[in-house]
């Protein structure tokens, strides 16, 4: 078992992909850099935090994106977000079977932060284009950092995403909720309720994944490779049950993952966290 949370972006493609399978485009050689990163005197990266490129995966063509959560936590700025959108918008031009996104991010970078924002909007823009196109876009949350921010939003705007119960999705960071409401609402030291209410098991309890996978690198694969025929493009039908599903949460009421759980009908709730992948799984069948 090789941790998929372990690896970095470039270790993650080599390990996930067929073997020597990946062409990168805009390799590190070229040193496409944030020029606003450089203004500011802030040390930059050599390709802004994102490799992108097209590969195969169990022998079938795709395009491929994974963000360094070791960079800047993953953040997106104006050059970061112009790969991700290039490689959509190929995406449409050569119609791969699926386009591939390993994502880690805090959201986006505050360096750029008019910049990021655009650029986030464009990700999503270009992704729901190429869903529309019949593409499918798989997303796999599985890295130390989360998936937060803008970026969380581009995730839940995918056909299909991938988790493991190391992984974090949300809208606000736990460090966000604490600066702007205090330790009362939300204590980003408490490890145990920032994972019950962001990690991979809750968002697979509440219909947020998809699948939830152990933290495997092999298990990841096995999963995106499933995920390669899951089309869902935009229709109004699915629409409406995403806002029931929003309708539904707004009814709730509680304080804590827990509390979600038991109104779920889910058994024994303070036992979830405590329970391995498969455990959980077939606790919340669907």
């Amino acid at each position: 078992m090789i941790s998929f949370a372990e690896c970095s972006a470039r270790e993650r493609l080599a390990l996930l992909l067929d073997p020597n399978s990946f062409h990168e485009w805009l390799p590190p050689a070229l040193k496409l850099t944030s020029p606003h990163l450089a203004q500011l005197g802030v040390p930059s990266s050599f390709d802004d935090g994102v490799a992108i490129g097209r590969a195969s995966l169990a022998g079938r063509p795709i395009f491929v994106a994974a963000q360094e959560g070791q960079f800047m936590g993953g953040g997106v700025g104006e050059i970061h977000g112009a790969k991700l959108v290039g490689l959509l918008q190929r995406a449409l031009r050569d119609r791969p079977d699926a386009v591939l996104l390993l994502a880690e991010s805090g959201g986006v970078r505050l360096h750029e932060a008019n910049a990021g924002l655009i650029a986030v909007s464009e990700v999503m823009r270009a992704l729901l284009d190429v869903r529309a196109a019949g593409i499918p876009i798989v997303v796999l949350i599985g890295g130390t950092g989360g998936c937060f921010g803008g970026m969380g939003i581009v995730a839940r705007c995918a056909d299909h995403i991938v988790m493991s119960d190391i992984g974090r999705l949300a809208m606000s960071g736990p460090e966000v909720i604490e600066a702007s409401h205090g330790v009362e609402e939300f204590d980003s030291r408490d490890r145990a309720l920032v994972w019950r209410t962001t990690g991979g098991k809750h968002r697979w309890l509440t219909g947020d994944c998809d699948v939830l996978v152990e933290d495997d690198v092999a298990a990841f694969r096995e999963a995106a490779i499933a995920a390669l025929d899951v089309s869902r493009p935009v229709t109004l039908e699915r629409l409406e049950a995403e806002h029931a599903l929003l309708a539904a949460r707004l009814g709730f009421d509680g304080t804590d993952a827990l509390d979600l759980w038991t109104s779920l009908g889910l058994p024994d709730a303070s036992r979830i966290p405590d329970l391995d992948v498969a455990a959980v799984t077939a606790l919340g069948a669907r």
